[in-house]
């Protein structure tokens, strides 16, 4: 059975447009919610854009390593402030990205995104960082969009020392195919695989990206540094098995280091709740970016940290079961709604939704 090539690429034209802009939402909460010191900081990209951001110092300004933080698609740089909470506890200095373009308290885009800008964000993110005088190197966590982002800039910057990617879509076409499932759109494989290859292809056409240019697993392989994978066995957004791709990708290196933690009925937004998640990223950050402390005192005190997800604004980052990670209805794409019908929470062609 085949799709009138028309019919499809107008599916592929509003899909686009329905999922493709994220809705920002502003920050709020901010470091000193959590307990933590910071600064406002402002991020320039390389095409001009001025993202704000924090910087979280640690042992009062001493020279060391950093973490940059990457949230998800219609997230905000607040969400990843459990995580920021877990790396202070083990003496990191670290910056949330600020808000990736078109998220946060950065005004709407008027043209679809995908992993391609918040690579390029998370690549402008890691520059600020390592132009901090008390910054010596450093590594970046992301979740979900802001994974592959992570594993974009840290395939182009050698400077990146290393990655954790939690909950990480490993290819465009799999994550759109992924969308039609999610909205239980009713399109067999057979016209359903084709149809998400034509999709992705015109979702990036406007902004030059490539397909295989921002794919994760394509960037896991040209990345040299350690990386730590991190999914949740329950994750209904990604899909496990997207997991083994990326490690398969990963361990082809030969020799370059990559470990891999399942966190057990995790779900695809707040691993870091999991004490095994908190001590196993602080232990791989300070083996691979050195202390101080050292691996196994990063740690103890990474597991003893509360870390819990904010205490409001959850519903708007969600449509799956309330789940942050979740995506926009895209019953519009085959029934005629316009944007203005989307209820919040996109997973669009290339971008899944995450809280941080």
């Amino acid at each position: 059975m085949a799709v009138p090539a028309a019919l499809a690429v107008r599916f592929a034209q509003v899909y686009r447009e329905q999922a493709g802009i994220p809705e920002p939402h502003p920050p709020g909460f901010t470091p000193e919610a959590f307990g933590l010191p910071y600064e406002e900081m402002t991020v320039t990209t390389a095409d001009g854009l001025d993202l704000p951001a924090w910087f979280v110092p640690a042992r009062d300004g001493a020279p060391g390593p950093g973490v940059l933080l990457v949230h998800g698609w219609e997230s905000a740089r607040d969400r990843t402030l459990p995580n920021a909470r877990v790396l202070h506890a083990a003496d990191f200095r670290h910056r949330s990205s600020g808000s990736v373009r078109g998220h946060g308290a950065n005004r709407r885009e008027v043209i679809a995104i995908s992993a391609g800008e918040f690579g390029s964000d998370a690549a402008a993110g890691f520059d600020a960082l390592l132009a901090r005088p008390e910054v010596t190197h450093g590594g970046i966590l992301g979740h979900s969009m802001g994974s592959i982002g992570a594993l974009l800039a840290a395939a182009s910057d050698e400077r990146v020392a290393a990655v954790v990617a939690t909950a990480t879509p490993a290819d465009p076409n799999l994550l759109t195919r992924q969308t039609f499932r999610l909205a239980r759109l009713p399109i067999p494989d057979p016209i359903a695989w084709p149809l998400a290859w034509l999709t992705t292809r015109l979702y990036l056409r406007p902004r030059g990206h490539q397909a295989a240019r921002i794919s994760a697993t394509r960037a896991i392989a040209r990345y040299a540094g350690p990386v730590l994978l991190v999914h949740g066995s329950a994750d209904r957004v990604v899909p496990f098995t997207d997991l083994d791709r990326l490690a398969r990708a990963a361990r082809a290196r030969r020799g370059r280091p990559v470990e891999r933690l399942v966190i057990d009925e995790g779900q695809h937004s707040w691993l870091y709740e999991s004490p095994e998640y908190r001590g196993v990223v602080a232990r791989f950050f300070a083996t691979h970016l050195g202390g101080p402390p050292d691996p196994d005192e990063a740690a103890g005190r990474a597991r003893a940290v509360a870390a819990s997800r904010l205490p409001d604004g959850e519903l708007r980052f969600g449509a799956v079961a309330a789940e942050p990670g979740g995506l926009r209805s895209l019953a519009g794409v085959v029934t005629g709604g316009t944007a203005g019908d989307r209820s919040a929470g996109t997973l669009p062609g290339s971008s899944p939704a995450t809280e941080g």
